[in-house]
């Protein structure tokens, strides 16, 4: 009976690779990545996502020329779309989970472009992107602040994600016994009485005045002595506390913050060795209301871009929660540890 024999690599004597239709779908790889300028918004897109203009702004080039840029580089498979709502916004795809040649291919791509610093000036347009971002989210907050909890409540009830992250919580406290606890993102300080008691002391960081003065009132209301409310971002705290908490948790803010996959990084090093990150959040939809009633920059995560912007700040994955709701949202409550 006939039999194929495999392929051995002569250097190695292993057996090669299958390489069947691969280099087919490598070309498109190859010549999409062989631009400079297509280089250039790879390394950009290294953990934000922009859309098109937002893009036409960083690299100042009209959008008719971005758009053709990136649909080079979708069509390559170098990067998605993702739908915001009315608009599309373009990410780098999050791994596959396979070994194919294309996909071993792209990601290498990306790990040498990540080498590259990114220049000067790119830096600051982006940091202009994420800052008017920010203006957006402070805005809306500015406005509603008398109204947080009813348009928070048009998504989901605090309860629905407060009890359960109560609970993961209260079983991971008996365990580690922590003392310094962060939270980003308070709102009304609904969660600070449940943290003031898991901890020795707990810091309050929201960059939204109002709804710290909200904080304020609910602190005093319920005594809690041990809380302490900071007026700034997780970039500027990080300045002064690097390595300080023993827990950072941050229930429903990435969907308001500028660049989500920012908050990992930071709260990577904000936490102490074996410390823990604790998120709830939406996970993906297409209810677009959500942005001007209830001020949402993203229109919730994929768990696997939670998993992916965890990962590639140097955490590793714990428990995870999903609670879907009548309404048609689902939240996701994940749990990550930084390695001792």
């Amino acid at each position: 009976m006939n039999s194929i024999a495999p392929v051995y690599n002569e250097d190695s004597g292993t057996p090669a690779r299958d390489l069947n239709g691969s280099l087919d779908a490598l070309a498109p790889v190859f010549k999409a990545s062989g631009d400079p300028m297509r280089l250039e918004i790879l390394r950009v897109l290294q953990r934000d996502t922009f859309g098109v203009l937002e893009l036409s702004q960083i690299f100042e080039m009209r959008q008719s020329g971005m758009s053709h840029h990136l649909k080079v580089l979708a069509t390559a498979g170098l990067l998605e779309p993702q739908r915001e709502g009315n608009a599309i916004f373009y990410r780098r795809p999050l791994q596959s989970g396979t070994d194919s040649l294309q996909d071993v291919t792209i990601h290498r791509i990306f790990e040498l472009v990540d080498q590259v610093a990114l220049p000067v000036h790119l830096s600051t347009r982006i940091q202009e992107i994420r800052n008017q971002r920010a203006d957006q989210s402070l805005a809306f907050f500015a406005r509603h602040a008398e109204q947080f909890r009813e348009q928070q409540e048009l998504i989901a009830a605090f309860e629905l994600y407060a009890e359960p992250v109560a609970e993961l919580l209260q079983q991971r406290s008996e365990l580690e016994g922590w003392q310094q606890i962060l939270e980003i993102g308070p709102g009304e300080g609904a969660f600070l009485a449940e943290l003031s008691q898991l901890g020795e002391s707990v810091v309050a960081l929201d960059n939204s005045k109002d709804m710290l003065e909200k904080a304020r009132a609910t602190c005093d209301a319920g005594s809690l002595h041990n809380v302490t409310l900071v007026e700034g971002t997780t970039d500027l705290l990080r300045q002064t506390h690097a390595g300080h908490f023993d827990l950072v948790v941050a229930n429903m803010v990435l969907h308001h913050v500028p660049s989500p996959a920012d908050i990992f990084a930071d709260a990577t090093a904000l936490i102490r060795p074996g410390g823990s990150l604790v998120i709830s959040d939406l996970c993906s939809h297409d209810q677009n209301w959500a942005k001007a009633n209830c001020g949402d920059l993203w229109l919730g995560f994929e768990p696997e871009e939670l998993t992916a912007w965890a990962s590639d700040a140097g955490l590793e994955t714990g428990e995870t929660l999903f609670i879907g709701l009548r309404n048609g949202f689902q939240i996701q409550v994940r749990e990550f540890r930084k390695p001792d």
